[in-house]
């Protein structure tokens, strides 16, 4: 697990997701949700998001400093996610799976993919508390929301459980 300048209330739920899921995690910054579905982008992502096989990728410079090196990682099209949401406050967290549908060349971070979102988009809208979201393959929403159950973290299953 590598994390960059991040807020830290979204490191816990990087920790958390990557051992659930076994697999590395992306921290991103969400755009807001449109026509349910989300673009999620930072300038550093894992290249092996499977935990096994190389994504495609460029290698361009920083967004906002135009200076350095970033990879553009090219995610799996059609892979489901698990996208968890900490609040500020460490009181809430907010999750939902999508599917990969786009890796999008826009002027933002440069790992950038569109997510559908499976569940109710306009709840999304209303319940992002957070700066940074955390990303992994595959959908880990019933482990989720079993630890933060455990942990006395509010839980908002956006999918639902009867996807998970």
């Amino acid at each position: 697990m590598a994390f960059c300048e991040s807020d830290f209330v979204v490191v816990p739920s990087g920790i958390l997701l990557h051992h659930i899921s076994g697999l590395p995690v992306f921290l991103n910054d969400p755009t807001y949700p449109y026509k349910n579905m989300v673009t999620l982008a930072h300038c550093t992502a894992p290249r092996k998001m499977d935990g096994k096989n190389s994504e495609d990728v460029r290698i361009l410079t920083h967004f906002e400093s135009d200076y350095g090196a970033a990879p553009k990682v090219e995610m799996r099209l059609g892979q489901v996610v698990t996208n968890l949401i900490p609040d500020f406050a460490s009181r809430k967290w907010v999750g939902f799976a999508g599917t990969i549908v786009g890796n999008p060349f826009l002027d933002i971070c440069r790992s950038q993919i569109d997510v559908k979102v499976h569940g109710d988009c306009d709840r999304l809208l209303r319940e992002m508390k957070g700066f940074h979201w955390m990303t992994c393959y595959g959908n880990c929403l019933r482990e989720a929301g079993y630890a933060l159950q455990k942990a006395g973290v509010e839980w908002v299953n956006l999918t639902g459980p009867e996807t998970v």
